[in-house]
């Protein structure tokens, strides 16, 4: 879990300015002192480091990274004091924005410190693994569909594949799904809970290659489904899925967190 620290989009906004400003080398960094004092007012050397960390993008550390974010910094203490200055700072909105995005900050220390003080242990990705190696495994399916906006359109095609025309040169022609239609209808393997709950029952009523004999209505339109092939799939080894296993088990963490301190919470 990382935090994200400072508004990046708007330091990165300011960079360019800086840069044209400015000569092309910046001073070395001292972490004693501060990175630079705009009117009196000190930016500490900590803020750079924080700053750099959202501006780097997987860049190189470089003298020209380091300059960026020293005048970034400046022209942003100058631009807040600016708002200040104007009483902009006692706007209700923008007060109550600051206040969300100071608690915003808090409470994600605070999860990734629970995160850090309450460590995933190997005994509980082993548990977590072999409960999901016992229990059922989602057979996957190989299928095809044609998406259309009415359900005349549907069955239309439903008749012409009656007549024995190829599902695959229906879909390239009328599909409205873009991303398959190409592929003459064909979507990856999937198991059903990849697709919405309508097209989800329908595939599982087909037998390999059968199509729907009526139009299957969802919220994008109207679906002629064919299915091509079904696997049972294997649980990969634990090495393999160890990393999401963890993912998982944090997740359980914060909502733990989240839970204990609502619970000694009054919320009326």
């Amino acid at each position: 879990m990382r935090l994200a620290l400072l508004p990046a989009l708007i330091l990165l906004a300011l960079a360019p300015l800086a840069q044209a400003q400015t000569p092309a080398a910046a001073p070395a960094v001292d972490a004693s002192k501060p990175l630079a004092v705009v009117n009196g007012k000190e930016i500490p050397a900590l803020y750079g480091e924080l700053v750099k960390r959202e501006m780097a993008q997987g860049q190189p550390d470089s003298p020209e990274l380091d300059l960026r974010v020293r005048e970034s910094l400046i022209n942003l203490e100058l631009l807040s004091r600016a708002a200040q200055d104007k009483g902009l700072d006692k706007n209700p909105q923008l007060a109550a924005a600051l206040d969300i995005r100071r608690k915003d900050q808090l409470a994600k220390a605070y999860l990734e410190d629970y995160v850090k003080a309450h460590p995933i242990t190997d005994a509980e990705i082993q548990t977590t693994y072999d409960k999901a190696k016992a229990g059922p495994i989602e057979p996957e399916y190989r299928a095809r569909h044609i998406l259309v906006q009415t359900e005349a359109e549907a069955k239309k095609i439903i008749a012409d594949l009656g007549k024995k025309a190829k599902f695959e040169d229906l879909a390239k022609k009328q599909s409205k799904d873009p991303g398959s239609a190409k592929n003459g209808g064909a979507l990856d393997w999937s198991d059903r809970r990849a697709f919405v709950p309508e097209f989800s029952a329908a595939l599982a009523g087909l037998k390999k290659g059968e199509t729907t004999k009526t139009p299957v209505k969802t919220q994008f339109g109207y679906h002629v489904i064919r299915l091509d092939d079904t696997r049972q799939p294997t649980m990969p080894p634990l090495d393999a899925v160890r990393g999401e296993i963890v993912k998982q088990l944090q997740q359980s963490r914060v909502r733990d967190a989240i839970t204990a301190a609502r619970a000694g919470a009054k919320i009326e």
